[in-house]
């Protein structure tokens, strides 16, 4: 028998990471599990800027950042997901998204890790990598990529109701 007491959605906020929120609130409901929202923002302190880069900026910069995530994230997360599936959302800071959520995942015991996926070309993946895929390759639990837009089995609860109609 499967048992999910801890699950983890990664968002970065795009579409992709709205469809794996669906999967994850649901997912969480149907195994009467624990929801944790994270996102990881990047260090802007820790980044390399050109020559035209101010110095006395970054401190401001990097709170700004912060703040405008932490507001983005508050808001995915609902009163009755607070309420019914123990959701939390967790503001996390590294230039390596993808080992910070690997590293939360294992200091929380997340049993399971949903994350969005671009689903980028050969080209692209090269030049630029792909998060979900280090995710997936190095997690310590199972994980689920979704894309957007592809075939849906979680459907709007009004949907539900129609197609049992």
């Amino acid at each position: 028998m499967m048992s999910l007491k801890k699950i983890l959605v990664a968002t970065d906020f795009g579409e992709a990471a709205d469809a794996a929120l669906a999967y994850g609130r649901e997912l969480a409901r149907t195994f009467n599990a624990q929801l944790d929202v994270v996102h990881v923002v990047e260090n802007v302190l820790t980044r390399g800027f050109g020559a035209e880069g101010y110095v006395a900026s970054y401190p401001e910069l990097q709170q700004e950042v912060e703040d405008a995530a932490d507001r983005q994230l508050t808001s995915l997360v609902s009163a009755e997901d607070r309420q019914l599936l123990n959701a939390t959302t967790r503001l996390l800071k590294s230039n390596s998204p993808a080992f910070t959520i690997i590293a939360y995942a294992k200091e929380h015991d997340v049993d399971l890790i949903i994350m969005g996926t671009h689903g980028r070309g050969a080209i692209a993946h090269l030049l630029m990598g792909s998060v979900a895929e280090r995710v997936v390759r190095t997690a310590p639990c199972p994980v689920l990529t979704v894309r957007h837009p592809e075939h849906e089995f979680v459907l709007p609860d009004a949907l539900v109701a129609v197609a049992k109609a």
